[in-house]
């Protein structure tokens, strides 16, 4: 990286990742994960795959007070994007609560780096960010999905049928949280 450019500016660091902030000009290197992460990806989630698709999904999320962003990293790897984990939907008040949504990129597939970042971002979540609790809404059929969560301390709380339109259609989904201190 050349002495002018500053490293980006990590929320959390653990021994393989980090966590940050989504950033406008992430654009080219998440794309180009995402297009070689469509097998991985089918026919769970769809994120953005072109420039102008990538700068309102990442544009929507930084503006929103009701979002916190973050890209998971790899820390030996220049920075490299392993993932993402968006908390989304976050209330304040008296529920202090999130959704998240979350994609591993082919190349980090099943090396335990979105399990570590998945760590931070909860570590993130209950204490700067002040949140209580965390939910993450997977299809029954996702086992990738439901391990992660489960490894993370995750409870099976119910199933919500036709919860959420995915690829065309309704689809059923498990309710899975978490809260502070378990």
């Amino acid at each position: 990286m050349p002495p002018h450019v500053s490293r980006p500016r990590y929320l959390a660091e653990g021994p393989r990742v980090a966590i940050r902030h989504f950033r406008l000009d992430d654009g080219d290197e998440f794309t180009a994960r995402v297009r070689e992460s469509g097998d991985l990806h089918r026919p769970w989630l769809f994120p953005p795959d072109t420039a102008a698709a990538y700068a309102a999904y990442a544009r929507a999320r930084i503006e929103s007070p009701d979002c916190e962003p973050l890209l998971v990293c790899e820390r030996e790897a220049g920075g490299a994007i392993a993932g993402y984990i968006n908390i989304n939907n976050i209330v304040r008040g008296g529920f202090l609560s999130g959704t998240l949504g979350y994609g591993a990129f082919a190349h980090a597939a099943g090396r335990g780096l979105m399990g570590e970042g998945l760590g931070l971002v909860l570590r993130h979540a209950f204490g700067p960010l002040g949140l209580h609790r965390l939910e993450a809404n997977i299809q029954p059929l996702n086992t990738a999905s439901i391990a992660l969560v489960r490894r993370a301390g995750f409870r099976l709380e119910g199933f919500s049928p036709a919860f959420v339109f995915v690829d065309g259609a309704w689809r059923d989904h498990e309710r899975w949280a978490i809260t502070a201190g378990g």
